[in-house]
């Protein structure tokens, strides 16, 4: 029961946190808005800056297990197609996720006030997805589905055309949410497609592989 009420109040933060940034949420209103008096926050939690940092750290871990990082890898494709596959997986739980959606909106606020949420920020909107693909790349280089080059730079090369749809707000049209949604998805396919190619046929050379 402990651990559900903590649950809910971190979930709530969470909520709150991504609505009004961390000046903008008081424990007052946070514990109104689960039914609770301030001392049944304060209960499970010490301050709004503990609140906000077993946030992050619950942050970590859920994206984590779920989208991937250097510390979980994922398994190296056997097939260009396969990680095709995996990609639009990543980038559709990214845009469809609610928790992630939420701690990116999270981040994005609060990563010019705090010091761990602009170290989340970059590794998650910039250096991540390179530093996990690295190594992918790298396997794919080994199993002869690409050709070698430096997979860092690859790497790079693969997922920032992708992160920078994700946050390019012309894809996220909410007056036609289903139209956003195809428009999303027909540039990521696009520029994944042509990311694909450039992979497997060397650096900006587009032709029949031998």
């Amino acid at each position: 029961m402990a651990n559900d009420t903590r649950e809910r109040i971190l979930d709530a933060a969470l909520e709150m946190f991504s609505q009004n940034g961390y000046a903008g949420t008081n424990i007052r209103e946070l514990s109104a808005s689960l039914g609770l008096v301030k001392s049944g926050i304060y209960k499970h939690f010490g301050s709004k800056e503990e609140i906000w940092n077993t946030l992050l750290d619950r942050m970590i871990a859920y994206y984590g297990e779920r989208f991937g990082s250097a510390e979980h890898l994922p398994p190296v494709p056997d097939s260009l197609e396969e990680l095709a596959g995996m990609t639009m997986q990543m980038v559709g739980l990214t845009i469809r996720d609610e928790k992630i959606i939420k701690t990116r909106k999270v981040l994005s606020i609060e990563q010019f006030r705090d010091e761990r949420a602009r170290d989340l920020a970059s590794k998650h909107f910039l250096t991540g997805l390179t530093e996990m693909f690295t190594p992918v790349f790298s396997g794919m280089m080994e199993k002869g589905l690409l050709k070698r080059d430096d997979p860092a730079m690859l790497a790079f090369a693969y997922t920032a055309p992708i992160s920078a749809l994700i946050h390019n707000k012309s894809i996220r049209l909410k007056p036609r949410p289903f139209m956003g949604r195809f428009y999303s998805s027909l540039l990521l396919d696009v520029t994944l497609n042509g990311c694909l190619r450039y992979l497997a046929y060397g650096r900006g050379k587009i032709s029949a592989r031998p």
